[in-house]
């Protein structure tokens, strides 16, 4: 079955039919698995990752790339000219990990551990970043082979703390664009892709315009006044009013969001509060996150949150403020450049293993680099081919089908060189 598909592929290979290009692309499978392996079992942290941008630079370096390091604290730019000018075309890979504990039972399975936010755990590439990498330096050392091929440049940008800098510091798209990555050249378009697990290997998931949600960050503080745990009514239980802030919140999905227009969440992710069983504390913090994807609900959901989560707490004898932190905005894939290399995407899958998906409420901060070039951003299948329960990312048993790799190379370079030899 898997052979079938890879040479209904290459045949398929049709925009740009060169033969060495096919050939070059089959034979790098291993060596991008290697790479993968390589980089799932030493993964770092949003902000850390210097070994890991240590060899992605080696490697640029090697295929006689011009090279920028530590933008964005790790990240790094490889640059490839054509032979001919042209426009250029920019291919992004995030590369950290997570801090949680790899449960799966692999030969490299992540060992590593480190404390976050004060707490020991371990760190695992959980949402498939380590392919990401692999998939692009395949994708950049393919391509190194065929300059006389390119018709532009192409920028390779491989970037630090997708998942969020850590607390105090800066990182991510956010910082790369700010310190030029989009310039020098200036980028014409972006292309990006993610691997998925609920996906099964060999197929391509895209969608025209919006097709991640906005994130928000955001930080409750709630102020209550401290007692013994057996006169309650001596104080003011902020867990309580935690408990009745988070309640309150979710009537804001439930009852006031049109969830006919788009889909949004409210997740609280963490709650600290307290020490010992028998003392009401004084205060509590709540952590969590806003998912929109329409402009005027996250307006109305952030505005109506900042509003309940004042006056609940005032009704209780407490106080609270709220915080706001905007981590992605909506991942828009540019109408007129999707429809452009939907072409491409069905070549380098074949037309039925690609299809539309509908929007989904993670978020991607690939989306900054959206807002300032025409960019596409689609899914490709990593999911074992009969798989009914494949885990989700961010979990400590989420897994990826190695052989659904090569497909990542094979359209991101088909994209890359039919964007730039269009005429």
């Amino acid at each position: 079955m898997k052979l079938s598909f890879w040479l209904f592929g290459l045949m398929s290979f049709s925009l740009f039919s060169q033969e060495t290009i096919q050939g070059d692309i089959a034979l790098i499978e291993s060596q991008v698995i290697e790479w993968r392996r390589h980089f799932h079992k030493n993964p770092e942290l949003s902000n850390r990752e210097f070994k890991t941008a240590k060899t992605i630079a080696e490697h640029l370096k090697s295929l006689g790339f011009e090279v920028k390091e530590g933008i964005a604290k790790t990240g790094v730019v490889g640059l490839l000219k054509g032979n001919h000018p042209g426009k250029v075309v920019a291919l992004r890979a995030d590369i950290d990990a997570l801090p949680v504990t790899e449960r799966n039972d692999l030969p490299f399975k992540s060992e590593v551990t480190t404390t976050f936010l004060g707490s020991q755990t371990g760190v695992m590439h959980a949402c498939g970043h380590d392919t990401h990498i692999a998939i692009l330096m395949g994708v950049a050392e393919v391509l190194s082979k065929h300059k006389d091929k390119i018709h532009g440049t192409v920028k390779f940008i491989f970037q630090p703390a997708e998942e969020g800098p850590p607390p105090g510091e800066e990182g991510g798209a956010k910082l790369m664009i700010k310190e030029g990555v989009l310039d020098q050249p200036k980028v014409d378009a972006i292309f990006g892709l993610h691997i998925d697990s609920g996906i099964e290997v060999g197929q391509i998931g895209y969608k025209s315009g919006g097709i991640m949600a906005a994130v928000e960050r955001f930080v409750i503080r709630v102020k209550g006044k401290q007692t013994h745990g057996s006169t309650p009514w001596d104080g003011v239980d902020p867990i309580l009013v935690s408990a009745k802030i988070i309640d309150g919140l979710q009537t804001i999905i439930s009852r006031e969001s049109n969830l006919i227009t788009e889909p949004a969440v409210i997740t609280i992710g963490k709650i600290t509060s307290g020490l010992r069983f028998n003392i009401i504390p004084e205060d509590a913090e709540l952590i969590g996150t806003v998912r929109t994807l329409d402009p005027d609900m996250r307006s109305h959901i952030i505005s109506r949150m900042t509003e309940m989560t004042k006056t609940i707490a005032k009704a209780y004898g407490a106080e609270a403020t709220i915080e706001f932190q905007n981590n992605a905005a909506v991942t828009y894939n540019d109408p007129q450049l999707t429809a452009q290399m939907i072409p491409s995407l069905e070549a380098s899958a074949g037309k039925d293993n690609v299809e539309i998906i509908k929007a989904i409420t993670g978020g991607e901060d690939f989306s900054f680099f959206q807002e300032k070039v025409p960019g596409l951003y689609f899914f490709v299948g990593g999911k074992t081919i009969g798989n009914e329960a494949p885990f989700p990312h961010h979990t400590p048993d989420f897994f990826i089908d190695e052989s659904g790799l090569l497909l990542g190379v094979k359209s991101l370079t088909q994209l890359t060189l039919d964007y730039l030899n269009a005429k």
